[in-house]
């Protein structure tokens, strides 16, 4: 073994054609397989060729129940050229969701989706044939006979197809033999780990290799041997014991990637780089691309294109309509303030909202006006003397945060949402975007009158840090799992609580 170097051919990287691994170097990748045995790569071609013979099997079964049913013959025609229009929709739908691109993984949570895909494509084959005003000739018996007998077909198929390749794989015959090479002992193991929380019974890894002389890369990896270095490796590769090698980035320059690349190519196996990234990081990213260059994304939008209209709606037509309904209270409240204390109805204070931009908070004025802190800087405690009387009141029943609905017609802030916190808000001696790591990531979208923090018993003053991470991780999801079922149920909760809620003075 040669010892790390800068990554040229001195590092101990040559063909090896022959020459042969001493000792337990050596590792006989997979136990005799008797006939042919295929890589993973055949499992997409197969759920394609399962999918094909459902939509034709369906054919003969859909005419043996449509003539028993209805003892009539049945006429091809326009049924022919609808059945053909939907089968293009429904692969290209599958295709579309990258069914026939990934192995294993669509099997392994049951992709029962299949079923509903070709109903859309069913109803997309229907409209056509209601646009060209063929309905009179197409036979609606036929097309349930049909529609029914190929989504019960390959709803069956997956679970049926996924027995099967569980146990070609466990045989041996579907299986993909892998080696990492270049990885240091902690990669390998956190390798090993993620591979083994995704269970993929058609993956085998044989060993590791390494050209590198650290002692603990020679060290086994739970049942991972170590095979050798690199002519070993290529030795295997030649004699057909591996079918793929992912190459750990880790430091390696960019040479001597070349050059293993190179030399591998010789051999038919497949390549693969994992970056350092991709273990460091794992699992909190997505593996996307831009364009063909695939890129790791760590943080996407959750609100986003349509989602974002659908909460502008959502905005518009509550707030709207709590305007229209609350007015009367509205008023009844800025006639209260008014008569039992001095100054302005209404308190505005800066506060951060969308993208960490500064925004004016509009409220009912519920402190004397002398003893106002526009900064946020001093929380509000229970029995604050700067609160005044009616100030309790509204408080309590959350009537002063009524003036912000004239904020989300504005489009500052939404119904739902992280709540907005004082520019200078603190939490201990601390302020809240210094105590809690990650704070800033709650301000991805505008901030709302409540929020999922404050209808599980966050609302109110944060006296701890432990609270204020639990509030921020609370926004966070909120972020992260957005929709409009959350929303509405988010709303419910908050009426709900209302006349519950003790942390509200």
């Amino acid at each position: 073994m040669v010892t790390r170097g800068d990554g040229g051919p001195a590092d101990g990287i040559d063909d090896g054609a022959g020459r042969e691994a001493t000792g337990q170097a050596r590792v006989t990748a997979t136990r005799t397989v008797q006939g042919r045995r295929f890589t993973s790569n055949v499992i997409p071609s197969l759920v394609f060729t399962v999918d094909l013979l459902c939509l034709v099997v369906s054919v003969p079964v859909a005419v043996i129940l449509y003539t028993l049913v209805f003892r009539q013959e049945v006429v091809p025609g326009v049924h022919t050229a609808a059945g053909f229009i939907a089968a293009i929709a429904f692969f290209l739908i599958r295709q579309s969701r990258g069914v026939y691109s990934q192995s294993f993984s669509v099997l392994q949570s049951g992709d029962t989706a299949v079923a509903v895909d070709y109903l859309m494509s069913a109803l997309l084959s229907s409209a056509v044939v209601w646009q060209f005003g063929l309905v009179d000739e197409f036979s609606r018996g036929l097309t349930l006979a049909y529609v029914g007998s190929v989504t019960t077909t390959l709803f069956v198929s997956r679970f049926v197809l996924r027995a099967a390749l569980r146990r070609l794989a466990d045989s041996g015959r579907i299986r993909q033999r892998v080696v990492l090479y270049g990885a240091d002992k902690d990669t390998v193991e956190r390798t090993c780990r993620m591979l083994d929380l995704q269970a993929l019974p058609q993956l085998l890894l044989v060993g590791i290799a390494d050209d590198y002389s650290r002692s603990e890369t020679r060290d086994p990896v739970g049942n991972l041997p170590f095979i050798g270095g690199f002519p070993e490796l290529l030795a295997m590769a030649r004699e057909g014991q591996v079918d793929q090698v992912l190459i750990a980035l880790s430091d390696m320059t960019r040479e001597r990637i070349e050059l293993i690349i190179e030399k591998l190519s010789e051999v038919a196996i497949d390549v693969s780089l994992i970056p350092r990234e991709a273990i460091a990081l794992a699992p909190d990213y997505r593996v996307n691309f831009v364009g063909q260059i695939p890129v790791l994304t760590l943080w996407q939008r959750q609100m986003r294109d349509g989602n974002t209209i659908v909460k502008d709606v959502e905005d518009f037509v509550i707030a709207t309509l709590a305007l229209v309904f609350l007015s009367p209270l509205l008023l009844a409240t800025a006639l209260a303030i008014k008569l039992t204390s001095r100054g302005p109805v209404i308190f505005k204070q800066p506060r951060f909202g969308f993208n960490n931009r500064e925004i004016l908070v509009w409220k009912f004025r519920s402190m004397y006006t002398d003893r106002q802190d526009v900064t946020g800087a001093a929380r509000t405690t229970k029995g604050d003397p700067r609160v005044t009387p009616v100030g309790r009141w509204i408080r309590k029943l959350s009537i002063d945060e009524l003036p912000q609905l004239w904020n989300v017609l504005r489009g500052e802030m939404s119904i739902v949402g992280p709540r907005p916190h004082a520019t200078h808000m603190k939490v201990g001696d601390h302020y809240y975007f210094d105590a809690v790591r990650g704070y800033a990531a709650r301000h991805r979208v505008k901030p709302g009158i409540t929020g999922l923090a404050q209808v599980r018993g966050l609302r109110g003053e944060i006296q701890t840090i432990e609270r204020a991470k639990r509030r921020v991780e609370l926004d966070r999801y909120y972020i992260d799992h957005w929709s409009l079922g959350l929303d509405l149920r988010i709303m419910v909760e908050t009426v709900v609580n209302l006349a519950f809620d003790k942390n509200a003075y």
